[in-house]
């Protein structure tokens, strides 16, 4: 079985956004196949996904609402953190002059052994450290 794709913030955001009923049933469906299993994230994705939802979506997410999405969210494989995977990003950086927290994301994928990366932030079609980024919404 290959491994699973990995899902960045802006997907797991859109699952939980009204704002755009497109963007957001694409997102639902990926996101309901992370439930399963099928797709990871990181704890990054989480936290950031966790702080859109408080601070930047209008109106902002109460955060007793927050912590049951996130307990539903909760199967998600996730992919954690540590020294190696930030010295990773760093590298991502210098090689492919991401944003440091975009290599997060990048070497988080790498590790999981994702082939593809579902974002609409990263470059569509670019592949990093041999993981392709697709956009789900174009």
């Amino acid at each position: 079985m290959p491994a699973p794709d990995f899902l960045d913030t802006n997907v797991v955001v859109y699952a939980y956004d009204i704002s755009s009923p497109h963007k957001q049933r694409i997102a639902q469906e990926l996101v309901t196949r992370a439930v399963a299993g099928e797709y990871v994230v990181s704890t990054q994705v989480l936290a950031e996904f966790a702080a859109t939802l408080l601070h930047k979506i209008v109106p902002p997410a109460a955060a007793s609402d927050v912590t049951v999405i996130l307990d539903a969210l909760g199967p998600i494989p996730l992919i954690v953190p540590d020294g190696d995977l930030v010295r990773r990003a760093v590298e991502a950086h210098r090689t492919y002059g991401l944003h440091f927290y975009d290599g997060m994301i990048v070497a988080a994928a790498e590790r999981a052994g994702s082939g593809k990366i579902w974002s609409e932030d990263l470059n569509a079609d670019q592949v990093y450290f041999g993981v392709k980024v697709l956009n789900p919404f174009s």
